[in-house]
């Protein structure tokens, strides 16, 4: 779990991003982070580089900074830290888009950039919005280590139309104490302990991934494999 850090992101590259988002044409590159890319053809890449140019992702790999000064690309180093999806399509149903918060080319450019708590696969992966040392939406850069930079997005866009996915249902933990209910609105509802509505918020499904937004304000991401479902840790088998 990614808590409050003293873990920044530099900022040199600060007045250049915001100068550029408001009229330049400059990529933007994130350098030699760990990115998630919820694609599970591509996986999780270590020392790896994500470049942006407007609201979309152009490139994602290894060695895309060696060619930072020919592309003339803003480039922030995101040594140490973990970039991972954080945000779906504005009025994307649940359960029916192949690439729901993913980030491969193509894709929107929104994510976000987290200290690297652990190297263990994403479906362990949690982090809130305010610990954040950088947040993207659609290429603009929203918050910047703790610090706010523009007015509150509306993530929760139009009606969700009911999602038709095996993967809907309650989830229940090995323990028997946490009860996952995921449903077709794109809504999910967990009991932890016998205490109702312990967690709530939205989720989307992208293969045999599931992504989590908490309406407490965190992120966190899940993933199915052979009839279980893999979240935060835990190993959760259809009730």
């Amino acid at each position: 779990m990614t808590t409050a850090t003293t873990h920044q992101l530099s900022d040199d590259v600060l007045p250049g991003i915001l100068a550029n988002q408001a009229g330049g044409r400059r990529p933007l590159l994130f350098a030699h982070a760990t990115v998630c890319t919820m694609d599970p053809l591509v996986g999780v890449l270590p020392d790896a580089d994500l470049l942006l140019r407007g609201s979309h992702i152009a490139r994602v790999g290894s060695g895309l900074s060696v060619a930072a000064e020919d592309d003339d690309a803003l480039v922030v180093d995101c040594t140490g830290f973990t970039i991972a999806p954080a945000g779906i399509e504005t009025g994307a149903v649940a359960g029916q888009r192949d690439r729901v918060g993913s980030l491969t080319p193509g894709d929107p450019a929104t994510f976000g950039v987290v200290p690297s708590a652990h190297t263990g696969p994403i479906e362990r992966l949690v982090w809130y919005t305010a610990d954040a040392a950088a947040i993207v939406a659609d290429g603009v850069l929203q918050r910047w280590n703790g610090r706010r930079l523009t007015a509150p997005i509306d993530e929760t866009g139009p009606g969700r139309a009911p999602a038709d996915s095996p993967h809907l249902g309650v989830w229940v933990d090995e323990t028997g104490s946490i009860h996952q209910e995921i449903t077709a609105d794109g809504r999910y509802d967990e009991t932890r302990g016998g205490r109702p509505h312990a967690y709530q918020g939205a989720f989307w499904l992208s293969g045999d991934r599931i992504v989590y937004r908490d309406d407490l304000g965190f992120w966190a991401y899940g993933r199915f494999q052979d009839g279980v479902l893999h979240h935060g840790g835990y190993v959760f088998r259809r009730r």
